[in-house]
């Protein structure tokens, strides 16, 4: 008799591919064609099982109409259409949670990243390395407008995120499943996944990468998305710090808020009883008050930001902390 768990796992290991892609796609109807011709190249030339999943955030366009003839001609495509535009975090989310391979990769789907490059990130995956990002290091974009911001926001995130990365806009990477299946994005943060990864304890490693110039569509990145990522970099920052004590951050602030109303109401009641300074001739005592209730707030607000967390982890069961290997722990069962 055939055991009905092992055959339920096999049949789910032969569906399983070793590769997900996921591109992300809007307005790109020009350039389907073409990108998926190059993606049957470079997985036919690797040789490997694999799904490729189209995202369309919500194109105005023929792209939904031309991804479903895509999906007609080849086994391997599937399509998520969303709604309405949520952006391209939102479509990396629907990818990310729709892919089924061991290794996952996104790319972008207006020909600008190269498939052919995929052979080269999984090379340097197999050296060890959980997560590989790719490098643009010829980029072919307009100076001023792109690359220019584009070096000085990777210096930045490098520094802060503590992933030292020339490229974090590159959305040529690759992942192994287990260090991105857990990740939840907002905002514009599908570009902070490396240090996600790296904080759950993931090996980063990071390769140059073709990149070509833009001969058809327009390009969806603007100057304004900076300031975007300015505010999800404050965000990552914070949670780096101090997701699991953000007392510490909010009791700081309300701890210096508290000194500096008692130096004002000391200053203040020195130049009364010294110096015969009525308080109304002073604004100090209403410095000294306002920064008292604003240190209150402050540390009211850490409590509430304690509770908060606490609320999080344990309400899902969620450890804040994530183990890499477990050794020897087979033996309990004999």
């Amino acid at each position: 008799m055939i055991n009905s768990q092992s055959t339920a796992n096999h049949i789910e290991t032969e569906n399983t591919p070793e590769l997900s892609l996921f591109l992300p796609v809007l307005n790109e109807e020009d350039n389907l064609r073409p990108m998926h011709t190059k993606i049957q190249e470079a997985l036919t030339s690797l040789g490997r099982t694999a799904e490729v999943i189209y995202v369309d955030d919500g194109s105005t366009d023929k792209s939904l109409a031309i991804l479903r003839e895509i999906a007609d001609g080849d086994a391997r495509v599937r399509v998520i259409s969303l709604r309405r535009n949520y952006g391209q975090t939102a479509a990396m989310s629907a990818g990310i949670d729709a892919a089924k391979g061991e290794i996952l990769i996104p790319m972008d789907a207006d020909l600008q990243n190269d498939p052919k490059d995929i052979a080269r990130l999984l090379e340097k995956l197999n050296e060890g390395y959980d997560v590989v990002s790719g490098w643009r290091k010829h980029r072919k974009d307009k100076l001023i407008m792109r690359k220019i911001p584009s070096w000085i926001a990777n210096s930045v995130i490098s520094k802060i995120g503590g992933v030292p990365l020339h490229d974090y806009g590159c959305s040529l990477k690759a992942y192994r499943r287990e260090v991105i299946q857990d990740v939840k994005l907002y905002g514009e943060m599908h570009r902070f996944i490396p240090i996600y990864a790296s904080w759950a304890g993931a090996r980063v490693a990071e390769i140059p990468v073709d990149h070509h110039a833009r001969t058809m569509g327009k390009s969806k990145y603007g100057i304004s998305r900076t300031l975007k990522v300015v505010f999800d970099l404050m965000t990552i920052k914070f949670m780096a710090s101090y997701q699991t004590k953000p007392i510490y951050v909010f009791g700081t602030f309300g701890l210096t808020a508290f000194l500096l109303s008692m130096i004002a109401g000391v200053w203040a009641f020195g130049l009364k009883f010294v110096y015969s300074i009525s308080f109304i001739l002073t604004p100090l005592p209403v410095i000294a008050i306002v920064l008292l209730a604003i240190s209150m707030q402050f540390f009211l607000m850490g409590l509430l930001a304690e509770m908060l967390v606490r609320t999080y982890h344990e309400s899902q069961d969620k450890a804040i902390y994530t183990v890499r290997e477990k050794i020897g722990f087979e033996k309990e069962s004999v």
